[in-house]
């Protein structure tokens, strides 16, 4: 295979394409070169396919290589292991607009696999990634209805920018990423600094404009080098057996898609579904197994056909939900806070059938999060995680660490709140939210940011403004299509958008966006952001009625914080020899015997020499800051001080003016008349005025208690 390559220069920025050296035993499989960053993305489809299966099994992979940003991997095993949680992100935004755009009926097998052989943190990784899984994709024997492509969408100072710098995000007041067709936008993924409606749907808008660029050039490549599609086999349903099935089902199916409460509605469908085949199992017992199977999986495909067909019908036609809601009406509402008297704040929130619990834990600045990736970042101080229990939907299920799902919702949330967050010097604060979904009913996500926002202001966390999120939804009927405030479980499943918008009275703060049709347009779009700030105002306005504003004080039971600054040259006096001093302060300043134990004292203390001391005792605090105070204590020159004797030597006495501060009182300086022994002037435990001459030669601290009468007495 002879080596191509393909160059596109891509607002400024040189976009290349190799293929026919790199992994050729893939179905497809490109290398991408986008400045300093280098992506290899590879495409392998399997050769047979299960055609009686439910699902298209499409993996996607984004694999770090720590070797590109020329870091060795932390821990003891000293390899890559799991993905991070960036490299989870990553592959589930690849994920979400490819996914929509392979044949609805293929069921072959599709592994695409994105490997980061290098990174320049001015050309994000991701969005090369996503690229190159689109081209190896298209180039391929694989079907895919693609070419899809995505960007990074900033602003700063009002303008902007595609696929901005490091340097620029810092600036920017949007962080977008989205992605699309030619045609149309298919996944959205932002955060903001509470940017108006307007103002994002432009961002989208200019961001797309970027996208068919990038579809163009995928376009010219694979005109070049893109192989035959293959053929693949598909399950045939026979248009009498179509026709039979609606007969029998479409009524009581159409009333059981009526019902309002969930598992009612669910039992009702499933009932139904059982009875089907129930019945076509009783009347083809003569069938072989096999061939019984077959029959099954075409009744259930038509089942679902009709469902989907249905739903449609009530939503887009009938104007009417399931639930008996109007397009624009939220669920019912409820909001409680301060439900566990030992969390340093917690609130719980309710909006129909689906249920989150947040709680707020406050620790040191020194108990941030350490990341181990690819990214500039190294820390981070603020965390929400999400957690999705299989009670929240009344089923069993898998425990364990967190899905895909699971990371994806922890993420968006935490986009949404961190907006609003502090900074560390208004707030020294870790700060963490745990999100429990105790029931879930369509927007778990949305409502783990209601809560996560109460159970912050409960938490005395001074946030800007409160945050509230809401899910629309969209149902398309060939032209026609209607837009959904605060979509339902079976809404989510059987319609063509999940478009989450979260943020404050003042602007959008966090927007995701999937879809399961090829794509969306910019009047959709503009109704659904205008629907969503209309439910959000509404959503605001339940959570400040039962908690307007942060708590001026955090809880008793977390840790009450001072900050002070020391001079950074006298840090290693206040830490000691391997320690000895701060753990000293420690013990003595809490009464405890271990650093460890949970009632010690913290300090965190900065290279800047900024000291930040926690306790939940104040206290305990005042004690810490004054033994600091103390050692890093400047003397001044010619001042007179009281001072303790704490030594006594032939040449002279030590004496201490403060813990940690001693210095020495020559014999020659300790009266007015000449001294033969120093026992006859001061013995042990003396309380004498000394007055400070300076240090000496070698850093030693000299006093004089002579010049200290002499200055008394005049």
């Amino acid at each position: 295979m002879t080596k191509k390559i393909f160059k596109l220069n891509f607002r400024g920025r040189e976009l290349t394409v190799e293929n026919g050296e790199l992994a050729k035993q893939a179905n497809g499989s490109v290398l991408v070169r986008y400045g300093d960053t280098v992506v290899l993305s590879t495409a392998v489809v399997s050769k047979t396919a299960n055609v009686l299966s439910d699902f298209f099994p499409l993996m996607v992979l984004y694999q770090e290589k720590f070797y590109s940003v020329g870091k060795i991997p932390g821990g003891f095993i000293k390899r890559e292991s799991r993905p991070t949680e960036n490299a989870t992100l990553a592959a589930r935004m690849i994920d979400r607009p490819m996914r929509p755009l392979f044949p609805e009926n293929f069921r072959n097998e599709v592994q695409i696999v994105n490997t980061v052989l290098s990174v320049d943190q001015d050309n994000v990784p991701e969005m090369t990634a996503l690229f190159g899984s689109s081209l190896c994709t298209c180039i391929s024997e694989i079907p895919f209805y693609g070419p899809v492509a995505s960007v990074k969408v900033g602003r700063v100072d009002g303008k902007f920018i595609i696929n901005p710098t490091a340097k620029e995000v810092e600036l920017s007041d949007i962080d977008l990423t989205v992605a699309g067709t030619k045609e149309a936008i298919n996944m959205v993924e932002a955060s903001s600094k509470e940017a108006s409606e307007e103002d994002m749907l432009e961002a989208l808008m200019f961001g797309h404009e970027a996208i068919k660029e990038l579809i163009s050039f995928q376009e010219e490549i694979i005109a070049e080098i893109g192989k035959e599609k293959m053929e693949y086999n598909v399950l045939e349903i026979s248009e009498d057996l179509k026709s039979e099935i609606r007969d029998l089902i479409t009524d009581n199916l159409n009333k059981a898609m009526r019902i309002s409460e969930k598992l009612e509605k669910y039992n009702a469908i499933e009932k139904i579904k059982e009875e089907l085949v129930e019945k076509y199992t009783e009347e083809n017992k003569s069938l072989t197994e096999k061939e019984l199977i077959e029959l099954l999986t075409k009744v259930k495909l038509v089942f679902s056909s009709l469902e989907y067909e249905i739903f449609r019908k009530i939503v887009v036609q009938e104007k009417q939900r399931a639930d008996g809601r109007k397009m624009t009406e939220i669920r019912p509402l409820s909001t409680a806070i301060d439900l566990l008297p030992r969390a340093h704040g917690s609130a719980l929130f309710t909006r129909g059938e689906t249920q989150s619990l947040s709680v707020v834990t406050l620790g040191a600045l020194g108990e941030h999060q350490i990341l181990d990736g690819l990214g500039l970042e190294a820390e981070k101080r603020f965390m929400l995680h999400y957690n999705f229990p299989a009670f929240s939907v009344g089923e069993t299920g898998r425990y364990g660490a967190p899905g895909r799902r699971e990371v994806g919702h922890g993420a968006l949330g935490e986009k949404a709140l961190l907006q609003v967050i502090p900074n560390e010097e208004a707030f020294p604060y870790t700060i963490r939210v745990v999100s429990e979904t105790l029931e879930s009913n369509g927007s778990s996500s949305q409502a783990s940011i209601c809560a996560g926002c109460m159970a912050l202001m409960a938490a005395g966390v001074p946030i800007k403004a409160p945050v509230a999120g809401i899910a629309m939804g969209l149902i398309t009927d060939n032209k026609d299509y209607t837009i959904l405030t605060d979509i339902q479980g079976l809404e989510d499943h059987l319609g063509d958008m999940d478009f989450k918008v979260a943020g404050t009275k003042s602007g959008i703060c966090a927007l995701q966006m999937d879809i399961k049709i090829k794509g969306i347009t910019k009047q959709i779009l503009k109704e659904a952001l205008e629907q969503a700030k209309t439910a959000r105002y509404e959503i605001l306005d339940v959570i400040t009625k039962q908690i307007s504003q942060p708590r001026e004080q955090v809880s008793q039971y977390a840790p009450k914080s001072m900050i002070f600054s020391i001079n950074p040259s006298r840090i290693k006096e206040v830490i000691g020899r391997g320690g000895e001093m701060i753990t000293k302060i420690i013990l003595e300043a809490s009464n405890v015997n271990l650093v460890s134990d949970i009632n010690a004292v913290k300090v965190d203390i900065e290279d800047s020499g900024r000291v930040i001391v926690y306790h939940t005792n104040q206290e305990v605090i005042d004690k810490t800051v004054q033994m600091i105070k103390d050692i890093v204590r400047e003397v001044e020159d010619g001042k007179i001080y009281s001072a303790k004797v704490v030594k006594i030597e032939d040449f002279g006495c030590f004496v201490e003016l403060w813990p940690g501060c001693e210095g020495m009182v020559h014999v020659s300086q300790l009266a007015k008349e000449r001294v033969n022994k120093v026992e006859d002037v001061v013995k042990l435990g003396d309380e004498i005025l000394v007055k400070s001459l300076g240090y000496d030669k070698k850093g030693r601290l000299s006093l004089s208690r002579k010049d200290a009468i002499i200055t008394e007495d005049k």
